[in-house]
């Protein structure tokens, strides 16, 4: 059964000529202001990697990686679900020092994806990473970061609408910092999910922290894989969407582990048995640099700054047949 919803009377503000050339203005702008804010330099990354490097993103667990045998190597190879190890590993490798960082677009598929108006099985988003020193693992390091890319975004929106002034998206640039466990004290009789959509009703944008840790009610806000982001100091970004009446996730991020929260951590997620991979074990060492990272969605902030109802009015991809078909029934083009 489709998940997808199309409000009564939505009409795309730009024609699909100008969604495209919206869509490249966003990427461009959005690109200088990020590299400039965070000082990151652009580099390429891979598609597919090795799994027995550890370097593939485990994500909640369960989703299962796009594979292939390469008979050349004789390695089967995975599709990346993100690169947030793999940045981590590249930092090291390309001797980036404190302050300065990467960025790169990062394609990848995630066959398991649910198929609604924000998800696909296609994912393109720009993955970021930038060292710091061991005393900038805090909150207040994670908080700035943050407000940087808020801005980035909003500033991104004023281009934008210069351009087509039939735009009327509007951004809150003040970020209302909250913890999973705060927030699930406030609304404790709602999911998780309706909880995000309550706050940022309220707020407009905001950044849930501390994700990926059991919650007092004995059940996590949400999955988070155990071995990059510190579940004290991670989060994720999220801004109101007005077209769906909901919150729209645009950017997982945190400051990554170290060898003693990577520990405590796969302890608790029971994923000792990935000690032994080289990125575990090289962190666990202490051989990696401090670092902090994350990804924002290309489509999903396209979406949202084109005031665009569905994911694939922004992205090609592949949809069920019902999806398809309301969309259809309601005038939205699917790329």
């Amino acid at each position: 059964m489709s998940k997808t919803y199309i409000p009564a009377g939505y009409q795309s503000v730009l024609t699909l000529y100008e969604t495209q050339n919206a869509i490249g203005l966003i990427h461009q702008t959005f690109e200088e202001h990020l590299s400039q804010t965070l000082n990151l330099k652009r580099v390429s990354a891979p598609l597919f990697v090795d799994p027995s490097t550890g370097l593939n993103d485990n994500l909640n667990g369960v989703e299962r990686p796009v594979s292939f045998e390469v008979p050349a190597t004789g390695v089967t190879a995975e599709v990346v679900h993100s690169l947030a190890k793999w940045k981590r590993m590249a930092l090291y490798r390309y001797d980036f020092r404190p302050g300065k960082g990467l960025y790169t677009n990062m394609n990848a598929i995630r066959r398991d994806e649910t198929l609604d108006n924000l998800h696909s099985i296609y994912v393109d988003q720009w993955d970021w990473e930038k060292v710091i020193t061991p005393e900038k693992r805090n909150i207040q390091e994670l908080k700035f970061t943050v407000q940087g890319i808020v801005i980035c975004i909003c500033d991104t929106l004023e281009v934008l609408k210069k351009k087509y002034p039939r735009i009327k998206t509007e951004l809150c640039r003040e970020v209302t910092f909250i913890t999973s466990q705060e927030l699930e004290d406030k609304y404790p009789d709602l999911t998780p999910k309706e909880r995000e959509n309550a706050i940022v009703k309220e707020y407009k944008t905001v950044f849930i922290m501390q994700i990926g840790d059991v919650l007092r009610s004995g059940e996590r806000h949400d999955g988070r894989a155990p071995d990059y982001d510190d579940w004290q100091l991670n989060g994720d970004l999220l801004f109101y969407n007005p077209i769906l009446d909901n919150a729209l996730e645009i950017s997982s991020m945190g400051i990554r582990v170290d060898a003693a929260s990577l520990d405590r951590q796969l302890t608790k997620a029971g994923c000792d048995d990935r000690r032994a991979l080289t990125y575990h074990k090289m962190l666990l060492e202490g051989k990696l640099p401090c670092t902090i990272g994350g990804g924002i969605g290309q489509s999903r902030l396209c979406m949202l700054l084109l005031g665009k109802a569905h994911i694939g009015e922004v992205q090609s991809s592949i949809w069920d047949q019902e999806t398809i078909d309301v969309c259809s029934a309601a005038g939205v083009t699917l790329l």
